[in-house]
């Protein structure tokens, strides 16, 4: 794929890995749309999650995301708990994300996480290289995520694995994940950081 096409897909992965809620679903044609200027393998990855949503509907898809990426830590789209877990260090790496952000003339919006997979992907797609920087940055986070989805769901599965194909392959020196993100109590503010952890009684 050519850069342009990258970051395009980059968008529309943005879109379609929000909550399937009736915002999102008035979007869908658009997405669907927009699909047709990709190359055919990822084409048809977007094209098979747009109508496995419209085939499920608002309420089935939205129950269905909860399951995928709300419920087990290790199926979250908030890319700094595969690197930093519960500790502080996270609240770190969420600030310095936000001061990236700001540096390209961006803010969120509120309630909005810098590490949350869509909000980096749209970041890119609106930045070029300095999102993609970001991406690379998380890539290890990503294959983590595009691994443990791929034992439970088949449209998301191949979603994320055709935007690795849009993030080139670290350099020696980028954090690495760990099978299990270290857990830090002591201290910690959870509602700061937001969802996910890996206290199971935690919800979005």
């Amino acid at each position: 794929m050519r850069s342009r096409q990258h970051r395009l897909l980059q968008r529309i992965a943005a879109l379609c890995l929000h909550f399937p809620d009736a915002e999102l679903f008035a979007q869908l044609p658009l997405a669907r749309a927009a699909a047709a200027e990709l190359p055919a393998a990822p084409r048809e990855t977007v094209l098979a999650l747009v109508d496995g949503l419209e085939r499920l509907g608002p309420v089935a898809a939205g129950a269905r995301y909860v399951e995928l990426f709300d419920t087990k830590p290790g199926r979250c789209l908030h890319l700094t708990w595969y690197t930093d877990g519960d500790t502080r260090r996270r609240g770190g790496s969420l600030a310095r994300l936000k001061q990236e952000f700001r540096e390209q003339g961006f803010e969120l919006t509120e309630g909005e996480l810098p590490d949350y997979l869509p909000v980096l992907l749209e970041f890119a797609a609106l930045t070029g290289t300095p999102g993609r920087d970001l991406l690379v940055e998380f890539r290890p986070a990503i294959d983590r995520l595009h691994q443990a989805l791929s034992t439970v769901d088949v449209e998301y599965t191949g979603l994320v694995g055709a935007l690795l194909s849009t993030v080139p392959l670290p350099r020696k020196g980028v954090r690495t994940v760990s099978a299990t993100p270290p857990v830090e109590q002591v201290g910690m503010e959870p509602v700061l950081l937001g969802y996910p952890t890996t206290r199971a009684e935690s919800h979005r």
